[in-house]
């Protein structure tokens, strides 16, 4: 499969785009755009290990190679420790899982794990997480994490938050199909109305129930042109929490029911 990773990286004509945070909103909140020393992508969810609050976001996110550049076994990363800018945020979060960082230290020799486990996690400071925001926004949720399994047909939530959009917040809002499963259970290939684009990479995914079930990885260039790859969030956090560098984390659920009428979240976006 031929497929690329798609965060906005500040270079030619993405440096207006990707430059730094937009004006902050008053909180932190799944769809957030995240910026990690130029390259701009979008959280998918709120984490806690009940010491610490954390915002999801795609491992690639701080990638220092190419685009073509996704196997997580031997595609470099900036260091943990590195200060992410988080729209929303009164200052910098940090950097502390990449599970490209942790693979490589693991020796992972799992292909599909190298292939598609595409996750980290970016610490909140404490005054930011007292105000972070756990809800999906347009939709609500998440209404906990959901099943690996992916079935043919299965319909999707996502709220992505490129700058591309140039604002438009109502093509943030979107619903999707799942066409096929991939990895062994470790991605999802999926169709949304409008796929993603550059600088939505890392943005959560919901299943019909509202239930976490993925984040957004890779854009696909072939067999399902203009696919987007949807990492499996289960396997991703399982990852991390054997991993040694942190333990517990789990998903904090959204403070409003989930709605799965996309009409609604568009009007209401």
């Amino acid at each position: 499969m031929n497929r690329s990773r798609f965060c906005v990286i500040a270079t030619g004509v993405a440096l207006a785009l990707a430059a730094g945070p937009a004006t902050a909103s008053a909180e932190v909140h799944p769809g957030a755009m995240t910026f990690t020393e130029g390259a701009q992508c979008t959280s998918n969810f709120v984490f806690t290990d009940g010491s610490s609050t954390y915002l999801g976001q795609a491992a690639h996110c701080s990638g220092t190679g190419a685009a073509t550049e996704t196997n997580g076994c031997d595609s470099q990363s900036l260091p943990l420790g590195t200060p992410v800018e988080i729209d929303g945020a009164s200052q910098p979060g940090t950097l502390v899982y990449n599970s490209w960082i942790a693979m490589q230290d693991a020796g992972e020799t799992n292909a599909d794990a190298c292939a598609y486990n595409d996750f980290a996690l970016v610490r909140l400071s404490a005054a930011d997480a007292a105000s972070a925001n756990p809800t999906v926004p347009a939709f609500g949720g998440p209404e906990g994490l959901g099943p690996s399994e992916a079935g043919l047909g299965d319909t999707v939530y996502s709220y992505g938050n490129s700058s591309l959009r140039q604002g438009i917040t109502k093509l943030s809002p979107k619903q999707g199909v799942v066409v096929e499963s991939a990895g062994n259970g470790w991605s999802r290939t999926v169709y949304t109305l409008t796929p993603g684009v550059p600088g939505d990479s890392g943005s959560g995914f919901m299943n019909e129930s509202g239930q976490a079930i993925g984040t957004l990885s890779t854009l696909a260039i072939a067999p399902v042109p203009a696919s987007n790859g949807v990492a499996d969030l289960r396997k991703e956090l399982n990852y991390l929490n054997n991993s040694g560098v942190l333990s517990n984390v789990s998903l904090v659920e959204g403070t409003k029911p989930f709605n799965p009428d996309l009409v609604s979240a568009i009007l209401g976006a």
